[in-house]
């Protein structure tokens, strides 16, 4: 039975290409991607998908009139494109979603990557070198990753899974996001997995 991803993506990809790459290795039967979604028109992982032969869409945050349409109006217009999928997943999505999104989508259908130890560095505001910047300037001697389903919340939703990094004194924000970044590409592939698995338990029982 094919397990339908849907992406939402605004730059490179590298978790999704993560996910190719255990695709193409035969280390996720079923799973297809039936659509990769950017707020970006320049956004590389559109290029990758068109590539890969995906359908790859920018859906332009702004009206004709170059004015920026309301995130609710916008949320629709994504669900419009990414259709039925199984699971949505968050790779590097710069927006957050309305209530519209998660509505069509949720419960434990829409899947996030955040590069903290959550609780820790979450919330609205915090993402990207912005986390890895207070992880050294705190002093912390760990870091991670972790992936968790969307809820209403920002970075609030149930855990799927969590993943540690040692933070050193030679570590710059820029070196840690690397070392995070490796654990993500790691633990996204493994967390589809995961899910993929309980659903078809659960189908069963």
């Amino acid at each position: 039975m094919t397990f339908k991803l849907g992406i939402l993506a605004s730059g490179n990809g590298t978790d999704l290409d993560a996910i190719y790459d255990e695709m193409d290795a035969g280390k996720l039967p079923g799973v297809e991607i039936v659509a990769v979604l950017s707020d970006r028109e320049d956004s590389l992982v559109l290029e990758k998908a068109g590539a890969r032969g995906l359908r790859a869409v920018w859906v332009d945050p702004r009206d004709e009139a170059g004015e920026l349409k309301l995130r609710e109006e916008y949320d629709q217009e994504l669900v419009n494109q990414m259709g039925s999928v199984d699971l949505v997943c968050l790779v590097g999505y710069m927006r957050i979603l309305s209530s519209v999104f998660i509505r069509a989508y949720s419960p434990r259908h829409i899947l996030n990557v955040h590069p903290s130890l959550l609780p820790k560095y979450g919330g609205n505001g915090w993402y990207g070198m912005k986390v890895h910047e207070a992880v050294i300037a705190n002093g912390d001697t760990e870091s991670g990753m972790t992936i968790h389903f969307v809820d209403f919340g920002v970075d609030s939703g149930p855990m799927v899974l969590q993943e540690k990094v040692p933070v050193t004194s030679e570590d710059s924000p820029e070196t840690l996001r690397d070392k995070v970044q490796a654990v993500e590409q790691k633990a996204y592939p493994e967390a589809i997995r995961l899910i993929q698995r309980e659903r078809s338990s659960s189908s069963m029982n």
